[in-house]
């Protein structure tokens, strides 16, 4: 019996709201929704574009993002251009990695859920690793060629 007052309190306050206000409701809704939409889905292809998972990003994105960050590096000491270019390539891959999940997040998600960032980006830092690893073992094994800059010749 304790429940009823709290149940026509509750009614109460339903038949009190107007359907303009409802109407309201439903297009802020709405509106946030699709702006988080098109927010993931401009996330989810920009790191698709920065991602290990587009196999032509390397020489159009990744590659000069690498070089910069090296030449960077570089200017402070000379002999750092290839280890963080190297460094610049893994950040950049993992940059893509996190994009896309945040954007697919947003995409696919329908009700709002707390995000595990530490998973997020253990998992983004694992894949983009072992990603370079295989990378850098193709290059030493002479199974594909590296850029001419970044074998200091």
């Amino acid at each position: 019996m304790t429940n009823l007052p709290i149940f026509r309190q509750e009614s109460s306050i339903a038949e009190q709201t107007t359907p303009q206000q409802l109407q309201s409701a439903a297009l802020g809704d709405w509106k946030q929704n699709t702006f988080k939409k098109l927010r993931g889905g401009f996330f989810l292809v920009l790191g698709y574009l920065l991602s290990p998972l587009c196999w032509w990003n390397d020489l159009l994105f990744n590659l000069p993002i690498a070089y910069g960050f090296g030449y960077i590096c570089s200017l402070f000491y000379p002999k750092l251009l290839l280890p963080c270019s190297i460094i610049g390539y893994w950040l950049s891959n993992i940059i893509g990695i996190l994009l896309m999940q945040f954007g697919a997040m947003d995409v696919l998600q329908n009700q709002p859920k707390k995000r595990n960032l530490k998973k997020e980006l253990l998992s983004g830092v694992v894949t983009s690793t072992i990603y370079t690893l295989v990378i850098l073992a193709l290059v030493q094994l002479k199974i594909i060629d590296a850029p001419v800059p970044l074998l200091g010749s």
